[in-house]
Formats: C-alpha cells, structure tokens, sequence
C-alpha cells in the first residue's frame, strides 16, 4: 500500500556572479508573508531577465511568465518564472529568481530547456543551442483544447464526473533524454553514478498539457497527461493526487492540547491562531462523515459542547462521528496540523503552508474504512481516513508529511513523475519525520531536536511494521537504497528511497560495518562511517534548497548541486555540514566520496560586523575580522544582498544618507588557498537619524489620534473601531471591510520642498479578507497626484492576495516630487461579496 501522493526534466544549475550566501545560519529564518509584485516590478523583473538571456544569446522569441512567488529568507524573495517562446511555456523550464528588498537579482536557479529552440544560437548553461534539438516551427494546433480533454478522459475515465474542472494548456513539450558524459562513455551500467548522466532536449513536441481532477468507480482519478496537438497521441501521463486551547485525547499521543474556537456556548475545532484566510479563517478540522472517497465532501467543522474532546481510541467502524470516538481522528488531524505549522514558523521562518499563511484544512473520516490519506492540490487541503488494514491515518508523521505536500505545491512544485517524484515524495517523508521529532519534543523551541523514529507511520500500522524505513529503504522489498539509471522508471512511491537514506545519513550519520543496515558501499573515503549533523541543520538545509533553488524538473543530481549550495551559503564552503551533504549524496551514488578531514571550515569570522546608528551625513564603518586558512585574506562587502563595487578590504565606510537608514551590510572573507576557503560575516544594520534633528514631519495627523484634522476624502472610516486594532495609538483608517460594493478614499496635500535632499513616505498597512479564491476582487491604490487630481504616479496596489497577519510598513521615495504640492491618495474599491479589510495607519512623510 503506497500511502504518499496517494500518501498512502533535466535541471541544469545556473547562478549570477552575485550570488550572495547568507550569514548567521543558526538564526536564518524564512521571511515574513511576501507582496505579489505589483504590475510595474513584474515587468522590470522580465526585462532584467531578458537582459540576461540577450546575453546567453537567446533570441527575442524568449520571454518570461511570472507563475508564483513566496518567501525566501529575511530580506528576500523568490519568484517563480517560467520560460516561454513565441508566447507559449516550455514545459519544465524555468527560473527561481531571487531578488533582494531593492528589486536586485541576488541568484537565478536554472532549468532551461530552450537550447535547440529557433533562433536560439548561443550557448545555453554550457549547452550550444544551434543544433541540439531540431526547432519547432509550426506552432499552430491540429486539435482544440476541448479535443485534448475529451481524449484525456476516454483514456482515464470514460465514465467518470469532474470533480474540478479540467484544463488544457498548450505549450512546448521538450523531450527528453539521458546521456553519458564524456568520462562515462566506457562506464558499465551497473558503474554509473548519478553524475555520469545529463538529460538533453531530444526534440520539440507542441502539445497541450491536459489537468484532469476526476471520481470514478469509486475512487479519486488524478492525472496530468500530455497530448500531441498535432495527431493527439498521449506523449507522458503521470498521477496527480498528493497522499500519504482545549484538551483532546488523542490517539497516537495522549492528552494533548489543541487551539479551539468558542462561539456563543459551542466550541470549534478552529484554530484561528495559526494561519489567516482560507476556506475558514484559521486552521480546521471537518467532518467529512463517511462521504465517498471518490468525491469527498468536507463537510462542517468539528463542534462540541465542552472542550475537551475524543476518548483516544480507534474510531469504531459504523459508529458515531461526532460523539468522543468519532472526535478521536479530529483531535489526532488537529494536533498534527498545529505542530506542522509550528514545527515551520518557529524553526524556519514559515508560515503555513505556503510561506504566505493562508490557512488550510483537513477532514476526517473520509469514506468507509478508507485505507488512505491525501492532500488535493485543487483546495489545498487534507482528507483521512479511517483505515482498515491501518488504524486512523491522523499520525503525527502522516499529517507532517501530507503538508509537505502543500509546501512543494507552493514552491517547486516538482513533477509527479520520474526522479523529480521521487523528490517530491522524499520532501513530504523528510517534513513528516521532522514534525514529528519536534512534537515528540513538546513543540515548541525554535530547533528541530531528535526524537522521530525515522519510520514513516509506523503508528498506523495494525501489523508493527512502518510504511517506510529512512535508513534502509530497500525493507520494503520495493524501494532501492541507491540512485541508479533505471531509478527513473520507478514510481514514485518507491524511487524516494535512496534520498530519504541521504537525508537520514546526513542527520545520523552511517556505519562503517557491511553487515549494518546503516552501511553503504559507496562511502569510500575516511572515516568509513560519514558523521551526521543532527535533525536541525539537515533540515534548514534542506528545506532552504527545497524552496528557494529546486524547480519543478529537478532530479538527484540537481537536488545534490543545490542542497549542497544551500549548505554553503548557510554554513560556508568547505564546513563541516556541507562535506555532510557531499558524503550523504556520495553514499546514494550520487556524486563521489570525499574525506571528512578538514571540514571545519577553514576560515571562520573572529570579528562581526556591528549595527551603527549615525546621523545624516556622518561617515558609518562597518568591519569584519576572520581567522584560519590561508593568509592573506581578501574581502567582499554587500548592501541588502547586492555587492558594493571597490569594498574589497576589512573596513567598508560611507557617507550615511537619509535613504541608507534600514540598509544592511555583511561581507565575505576568503582565503589564499586553491580553492579558496570562505566565511560569511552576520548582517549589521544601518541607521541614519535626523542629521542634527533637522527632518521635517509633512503629514499633518498622520496618526489618524487627532480625527479627521487634516484628512480629506471618505473620513468617516478614521476611527477606533470594533474588529481592528491600531498600530500605534488608538485610532486607525479602515478603509474596505463592507462585503459589498463600495468605494473609499483618503487623501491629504503635502508641499515637499525643492530643496529637499530626502523625501520619504512610509505607512503602516494591514490587510485581511474573507475572499477564498485566487483572484484580485478588492484592491487599495496608493497614488501621487497634483492640484488637478491628476495621478503623477502609483506609488503601489495592494489586493486581497496581499492578505497577511499583522501590520506590515511601506517605505516610498518621494524626492522625484520635490519642489511640488502634492496629494497623498489611498483609494479602496470592493466588490459586491466578501470583504477585504486595507487597514491603515502611522502615515508620515518625512523630508530633509
């Protein structure tokens, strides 16, 4: 029994020369929920993108479409771009952008597929475009999308309903395959190593890529499926379903405490602490009361007259779902659900599943005796069942891993096929252990410790025998302990195997003994038995690369280039954790082995970079001392993750401006020896006060404590009212928040004076929302306009996909308006459903 997507692409690295590795690992977090771009930043992304591909020699028939974007960590953000040409996506190629608080690109991860493209005449990665694929030139379908869908479903389905509406989208399939590299080409097949082989672009196919969400038969049909436009032959198809404070007796884990909602005299199983938005407002638990497997329906959230719910025990085939038994799979759903979250937000930084904190659910008691647990994409939410051959599929590890599903779905995204599922499915394995090691520990703290058994739903088991085993794989009689050439053909269940031995081995370590089932015989170099780094650095690494490097077409040889560059820029080139990622792939047979000795890193930072606090116009220094290697030592500074041209030596100074105040500084040191060893210094930040006190405040009661002094437009939303609370103060502007058509606006003049040096607008916005779907219903427009109430410029749009906990501050430069009256403008429209809460306060603009 699988129990993982049902739980139960060739990726060729590239970065810019300013890739810049971050400091300070033991404290790196996840940044906060992250603004979609705004229309104008969307656009100077692409042509920054264009640039760099006019540079690799890619014709202007390449573009890019903007497909995502969440956190990175502090001070930056990932956006995902894919690759198109002629207006339509190649399907796996595309960039994981990184770019700092400025707009600069800080790296670009890679998987380009475009190379043997028309018109594409220059090297590509390393790979010359001009003749590696023949080109595809007829671009125009035989078949329309209908035709596509209709044969997608005689295939699949013929009987079946849509459970989702189907999608088909056309684009340019590249297909693809492996080749030996050129020191390979005398290899035998059983000597291959992951990094013998490289997957090239064969040839071009259009086709359409057709999404099919359907119950049939009795269970879930999920299939993406790849049709030829031209003769509508099915060129690839793979499986799309993702698987495997009150008192609750759980089942798996005792009494526990669970976050509840009281309403009126009823409690909820709602925990409106963790997560914002979604279908419920917090995080839910459902009865879904037995409904078909093959269409579940949610159903109501969990109720209960008193708080304290389930009587610990396997629910009773037949019986209740809402008495203390039928509670028991809620509790075990609930308990899991709230560790997942903070197993992500108080380790890594991440909120929710999505880094973004929209909230999620799972409900219970899917079907009769239902042998199964998935998470669906289409909702982004979680289904359990009852078990038969298994108990209640509500363990702790289970429910970790079903939401490492929904974190993938909201990064890479990695194909559910070939080694690219396998690595999907081995991410959800490797978040369900550490959730599990984190509860096991009380849940709280801001480390992974150990304490997981390293066997996936071992506790659902009636027969005492897990699902899975992490250090040796091949216990199952299905998965293999290493990468080899035919690991792709696998499915996916069973090709995860040999990275869930990587990841276990470079948490725990393995053993030197042959017999041991902790041994591996590619670990050839000294000491035979590599040394772990424990649960909380393996999993930062991971999970940095996981989310900010892979793409969707990444295998085990790409997972090994960026795990192993997560680890650098966490812990630096040649530490001890990053030779632990070198050896845990080596003992996969990915990548060859290296000694441990010397893993110290090399050059180490004596002396951080302290925080400075000037006024305008003052000289700030920032300086960094290191120690170890090999003298001398060379530097390298960086502001907010982009390098300072010339700042080469141990002290980087500058003249403090008003616009420096916030900008942060670190620097990386090398070392004389081949290759260079290096050491990333902690960030300092730098503040610029007044200059002598001399800023002057242009907002009149920017505050909003004064009323409506000062204020134009719709100012009966200024106030202190019932359902929002301040930033500062006791009075705010609630702009939204109706459910229903309207429109809102605040204005006020300001005079900036035209010899003004700095011109700075920031305010203080909180955005909540009721709307569920993915689309921009409401919005606030954040303009500059003259005497005339013409509009000199839009300062920013905000909408409720920007919905986020908590106030968050936006800074604007308005010096370009100096010498001018101007009027600050908020404007709010909403739609004639649902409302959208744009909650403003602190307006100030301060000029110098």
């Amino acid at each position: 029994m699988n129990l993982r997507k049902p739980l139960l692409a060739v990726a060729v690295a590239a970065t810019l020369p300013v890739i810049c590795p971050t400091a300070n690992a033991a404290a790196e977090l996840m940044a906060a929920p992250v603004n979609q771009a705004s229309p104008q930043e969307s656009a100077s992304l692409v042509a920054k993108l264009t640039a760099l591909d006019s540079e690799r020699g890619l014709s202007a028939d390449n573009s890019f479409r903007i497909s995502s974007q969440h956190p990175g960590v502090v001070g930056q953000k990932i956006t995902r771009v894919q690759h198109t040409y002629k207006g339509l996506r190649v399907f796996g190629s595309e960039s994981v952008v990184v770019t700092n608080t400025a707009g600069d690109i800080v790296s670009e991860s890679v998987s380009d597929r475009r190379a043997g493209l028309a018109g594409n005449q220059s090297v590509v990665n390393g790979t010359k475009g001009d003749g590696v694929a023949p080109a595809l030139k007829d671009l125009t379908p035989s078949l329309s999308s209908g035709d596509a869908i209709a044969l997608v479903v005689k295939q699949v389905a013929p009987s079946g309903v849509h459970r989702w509406a189907p999608q088909a989208e056309l684009l340019i399939w590249p297909v693809v395959k492996s080749v030996r590299v050129a020191s390979a080409l005398n290899k035998s097949e059983a000597a291959l190593n992951a990094l013998d082989l490289e997957d090239v672009v064969d040839h071009y196919e259009l086709a359409y890529y057709v999404q099919t969400r359907m119950a049939d038969k009795g269970k879930v049909v999920y299939h993406d499926t790849i049709v030829n436009a031209k003769t509508g032959a099915i060129i690839a198809q793979w499986k799309s379903l993702q698987t495997v404070v009150g008192t609750g007796n759980s089942q798996y884990n005792g009494s526990v405490p669970i976050n509840t909602t009281l309403s009126g005299s009823t409690y909820k199983m709602l925990d409106a602490t963790r997560g914002t938005g979604g279908v419920y407002g917090g995080m839910a638990i459902t009865n879904a009361n037995h409904s078909s497997a093959d269409s579940p329906n949610a159903g109501s959230i969990y109720t209960n007259s008193t708080n304290t719910w389930g009587d610990g025990k396997q629910y009773i085939s037949g019986g209740s779902t809402t008495n203390a038994n039928g509670q028991t799979a809620a509790v075990n759903a609930l308990w899991g659900l709230m560790n997942t979250y903070d197993t992500l937000k108080s380790v890594l930084g991440w909120q929710s599943l999505d880094g973004n904190n929209t909230a999620t659910y799972i409900a219970a008691h899917v079907d009769n005796n239902y042998d199964n647990a998935f998470f669906d994409p289409s909702c982004k939410c979680m289904y359990i069942g009852d078990g038969s051959s298994f108990t209640s599929l509500g363990s702790i590890d289970v429910i970790g891993h079903e939401m490492s599903h929904g974190v993938t779905d909201a990064t890479s995204n990695l194909t559910y096929s070939g080694e690219s599922g396998g690595l999907n499915e081995s991410n959800s394995d490797i978040g369900g252990e550490m959730v599990e090691a984190y509860a096991r520990n009380g849940g709280t703290g801001t480390v992974i410790p150990a304490g997981n058994d390293w066997m996936m739903g071992k506790e659902i088991s009636k027969s005492g025998q897990p699902l899975r085993w992490m250090w040796k794989p091949s216990k199952d009689g299905s998965s293999p302990d290493a990468w080899s050439s035919t690991i792709k053909n696998l499915d996916v269940h069973y090709s995860s195997g040999p990275n869930n031995r990587m990841f276990y081995f470079l948490s725990q370590g393995s053993n030197s003994s042959a017999s041991s089932e902790y041994y591996s015989k590619y670990l050839t170099k000294s000491p035979a038995a590599m040394t772990g780094i424990g649960n909380d650095k393996a999993y930062r690494i991971w999970f940095k690369a996981a989310t900010t490097k892979f793409t969707a077409s990444t295998n085990y040889a790409d997972a090994r280039t960026k795990v192993l560059a997560a680890a650098q820029e966490l812990y630096g080139v040649g530490s001890k954790e990053a030779i632990a990622v070198q050896r845990a792939y080596a003992a996969i047979n990915v990548g060859t082995d290296i000694d441990e000795a010397g893993g110290t890193g090399g050059v180490s930072i004596s002396t951080q970079p302290a925080n400075v606090s000037v006024a305008a116009g003052a000289t700030a220094s920032f300086s960094v001392g290191a120690t170890g290697g090999t003298a001398p030592y060379s530097y390298k500074w960086y502001r907010n993750g982009a390098a300072i041209s010339g700042a080469t030596s141990a002290t980087y100074s500058l003249t403090a401006q008003t616009a420096d105040n916030g900008a942060t500084f670190y620097a990386i040191v090398s070392d004389a020896s081949s290759p260079a060893k290096t050491a990333t210094s902690n960030s300092a930040t730098l503040t610029v006060g007044g200059g002598g006190g001399t800023g002057t405040e242009r907002v009149t009661n920017g505050g909003f404590e004064s009323g409506t002094t000062g204020w134009g437009g719709t100012t009966g939303v200024i106030g202190n009212y019932s359902g929002q609370t301040a930033y500062e103060g006791t009075k705010f502007a609630w702009l939204g928040g109706n459910g229903k058509a309207a429109t809102e606006t605040l204005t006020q003049s300001v005079a900036i004076p035209s010899a003004a040096t700095s011109a700075s607008l920031s305010f203080a916005l909180h955005i909540d929302t009721a709307e569920t779907d993915n689309v921009a219903y409401d919005k606030l427009v954040v303009t500059v306009k003259n005497s005339s109430g013409t509009v000199l410029g839009t300062l920013a749009t905000y909408t409720n996909l920007n919905a986020a906990s908590g106030y968050q501050v936006r800074t604007f430069n308005l010096l370009p308006y100096k010498g001018q009256t101007v009027t600050l403008s908020f404007a709010m429209t909403e739609d004639s459903a649902l409302q959208t809460s744009f909650v403003v306060d602190k307006v100030s603009l301060i000029t110098q």
